[in-house]
């Protein structure tokens, strides 16, 4: 076969390539008297050819003009400059990279395509059979790993940082879409398919520091008491590396597998938007769980959109959100509008949410005030003063605590129920004991107690009639690890309870009104999608919690923006007592109605209002995990079908 080889450019001729020995190792015997040409250009020239003839504005490495006769074959361009840069890329020399793109060339003028993975498949096994020849190793190998510059690494890190301030105290919603976006850019974008190790390893960076950006708070505890401090500050540089570790796993699972898998680049944002609610579906489970900080609580600054949350939950609003940022990600980088279809169907039904949101907030507003009045008690005690430093010492400031704490409720009046935070109480209760607090105040109490039933220790929410005698006791199902019970032996843990049996509902009835039911959840129990019981009605959520040990960090205001997203889903108010604040009074829109602010001492009273049945707390969360499954599947396939049809 007789091989005509054009410089268009003449950077070319500096590389010594033997373009005809390359392309008649492709053919046989059949076409010893064909003839191909071979242009060898760079990206200017084939970027006008790659627009002009294939309709995609950007530069290609290599274009074939087959046509379709067995003497005269048809044309190869290979432009030097994409040549270069991918060659930089994957590691190898420039002479191997074009021979690859003159054997591929040769096959396309041949009548091979791989514009369906079995085609590719064929075509793939061929190129390497007579690249083999040639001596040139495998390019689709897995151990062929494109290059990542060591600044892409860097960029991702600041990427994952910068992702957490999209969350309260911060809510910079736009910068969690940068930083996702970018991201995606890096790691998913192109349509090099990344070995599995070597996806990970790039993605790293941002799940570590996302992960550390997002949770170092929770390292804050250790320095509240100085006791504890001495004992547990030597696990703080683990405790970083442990959250970062955490993070790498769980937090790169999107990008990796999305950027492991041949797929088209139309696909791509819809499986990667899919992921980020696997890995926020699966943290409900996962280490005993922790779903803390959906990205959709970036958007809990715009009610019409959050409450979106009533109809397909967190789960449902992260996924259209992350799959608009992905999707617009992607025709930027692609410079076509293949997934411009998608980034409207994602805004259609984003609108949709929103008037359903728009709906929840007018409900909420129509429905009148309950006339169960309750009262909030912030006591706002530092951690430190609890301390004692013998046993006596502890009984005396236990005893002078529970005179506080009756002080604080200060006149009861017309109030129908009193809340303490959690771990309020300081003496260990058994289920037959009286509650001073209550007798003295003359009315319903509900407070955060330790509580001893049959040999086992428990966190809970202990419920007392006006007389003092307890009525009813919640035990905290979803314990924190590593505070209240250790998970792993070797790691210490201040604390060994025992786990409750999960939500239910309890009643109160006072002067007379009418019976009040309401859903338990002590401190982060209230993160959890599923934690609140769908029978209905449920006047509101009694959440009791103790912050102390987070301080002013964005701990603090992060969980109370999980009440405001449980609050949304459920269609149920939150009575939020929270030790040293934030306490809150929050609507069932995510409004917050009345609060204390973080360290200050004082009651809060109000009335709640608006409980409905939404369609998220009808369904659940897992129904509508497998709703977003069946419409991702579909979508993925329209977009192959689309994407193969032009």
């Amino acid at each position: 076969m007789r091989v005509y080889v054009n410089y268009n450019d003449k950077r070319w001729k500096k590389y010594n390539i033997d373009f005809d020995k390359i392309a008649n190792a492709v053919v046989g015997k059949k076409y010893q008297d064909a003839e191909v040409s071979i242009t060898l250009t760079d990206d200017d020239e084939i970027h006008a050819m790659n627009k002009m003839y294939r309709n995609m504005d950007k530069p290609t490495n290599v274009l074939s003009f087959e046509l379709g006769d067995d003497l005269l074959l048809g044309d190869i361009y290979i432009s030097l400059d994409t040549v270069l840069r991918e060659a930089d890329d994957a590691n190898i020399s420039v002479a191997e990279h074009t021979a690859h793109m003159v054997v591929h060339g040769m096959f396309h003028l041949l009548g091979y395509d791989h514009l369906t993975d079995s085609q590719a498949r064929v075509m793939e096994s061929k190129e390497i059979k007579v690249l083999k020849k040639l001596g040139i190793k495998n390019p689709y190998a897995d151990d062929v790993v494109p290059k990542f510059a060591w600044w892409k690494y860097v960029l991702c890190a600041l990427f994952g940082g910068v992702a957490a301030f999209g969350f309260a105290p911060f809510n910079m919603w736009w910068l969690t879409a940068i930083a996702f976006g970018g991201a995606y850019w890096l790691l998913c974008s192109d349509d090099t398919r990344v070995p599995f190790w070597c996806a990970w390893l790039r993605a790293v960076p941002f799940g570590a520091m996302y992960a550390i950006s997002m949770f170092w708070w929770t390292l804050h505890s250790i320095y509240v008491v100085p006791e504890l401090t001495r004992e547990f500050a030597i696990w703080t540089v683990p405790g970083i590396v442990g959250i970062g570790i955490v993070g790498a796993i769980f937090f790169t699972i999107p990008f990796v597998i999305t950027s492991s898998i041949r797929m088209k680049s139309c696909v791509k944002p819809i499986l990667f938007a899919f992921l980020c609610v696997c890995v926020l579906w699966l943290r409900e489970w996962v280490f005993t769980g922790f779903p803390w900080n959906p990205i959709s609580n970036v958007l809990l600054a715009y009610p019409i959109i959050s409450n979106s949350m009533s109809v397909f939950g967190a789960l449902g609003l992260s996924f259209i959100f992350v799959g608009i940022i992905a999707s617009i990600t992607q025709i930027i980088h692609d410079k076509k509008n293949k997934n411009l279809m998608f980034v409207l169907l994602f805004f259609i039904v984003l609108l949709c949410g929103g008037i359903f949101g728009a709906y929840n907030n007018i409900k909420v507003s129509n429905v009148g005030q309950n006339e169960f009045v309750v009262r909030i008690v912030q006591p706002a005690t530092s951690q430190q003063k609890k301390i004692a430093v013998s046993r006596a010492d502890a009984l005396n400031r236990a005893k002078n605590r529970v005179d506080d704490l009756i002080k604080l409720a200060g006149d009861v009046g017309a109030v129908d129920l009193v809340v303490y935070p959690e771990t309020s109480y300081p003496f260990v209760l058994l289920q037959n004991d009286v509650l001073p607090i209550a007798q003295k105040l003359n009315v319903p109490v509900i407070t955060g107690a330790t509580v001893y039933d049959n040999g086992r220790v428990y966190n809970s929410l202990v419920l007392s009639d006006k007389d003092g005698n307890i009525s009813d006791i919640y035990n905290k199902s979803h314990l924190v690890p590593f505070g209240e019970y250790g998970p792993i032996k070797f790691i210490p843990s201040p604390a060994n309870l025992t786990a409750g049996d999960g939500p239910r509902a309890m009643m109160i009835r006072s002067r007379g009104a009418d019976a009040f039911l309401f859903a338990p959840a002590v401190c982060y129990e209230i993160i959890f999608s599923d934690a609140v019981v769908k029978q209905s009605p449920i006047h509101a959520i009694i959440n009791i919690t103790n912050d102390t040990w987070f301080g002013k960090t964005p701990g603090t205001y992060q969980h109370l923006d999980m009440v405001r997203r449980a609050a949304i889903e459920s269609g149920v108010p939150v009575i939020r007592a929270n030790y040293s604040g934030v306490s809150a009074f929050v609507a069932s829109d995510g409004k917050i109605i009345s609060s204390l602010p973080v360290g200050q001492v004082g009651v809060l009273d109000g009335t709640v209002y608006g409980a409905h049945m939404t369609i998220y707390r009808l369904l659940g969360r897992d129904w509508w995990f497998a709703i977003i499954l069946i419409v991702s599947i579909f979508a993925g396939f329209i977009a192959y079908r689309a994407d193969k049809n032009n």
